[in-house]
């Protein structure tokens, strides 16, 4: 398996659940999550706001960023690996970054939502 990292935002009520998932998914422990708002400069590949714009992994010493990078976490998880293993095709990971770019457009929404249902 490779090595894999995943830069996440920890403030986001959305992105802690999401992780949360991964995190008890990832039984094997093949996944190294940062939470890139409380991470050091020297941890983070890029601008702390570019990383938190997007969704970021390094895959082998290599940067990837929306769904190439949710496809190299599915790969490590052995239930959504075929989901991972589907998206090293370009078609399937062209609709999925589509799909990616239109949730970004919904997500500041979720966000205050999930925000909302955590207060409640």
């Amino acid at each position: 398996m490779s090595e894999l990292i995943v830069w996440h935002d920890g403030s986001c009520p959305l992105c802690r659940r999401e992780i949360a998932l991964m995190r008890r998914l990832d039984r094997r422990g093949a996944i190294t999550f940062v939470d890139a708002t409380s991470a050091d400069d020297a941890s983070c590949p890029l601008d702390r706001a570019d990383l938190l714009a997007r969704f970021h992994a390094s895959e082998d010493g290599k940067l990837l960023s929306g769904a190439a990078a949710f496809a190299a976490m599915w790969r490590q998880i052995p239930m959504l690996r075929p989901f991972g293993l589907a998206a090293r095709s370009p078609a399937v990971l062209a609709l999925l970054e589509r799909s990616y770019r239109a949730f970004l457009r919904v997500r500041p929404r979720l966000q205050r939502f999930m925000s909302g249902a955590g207060a409640a």
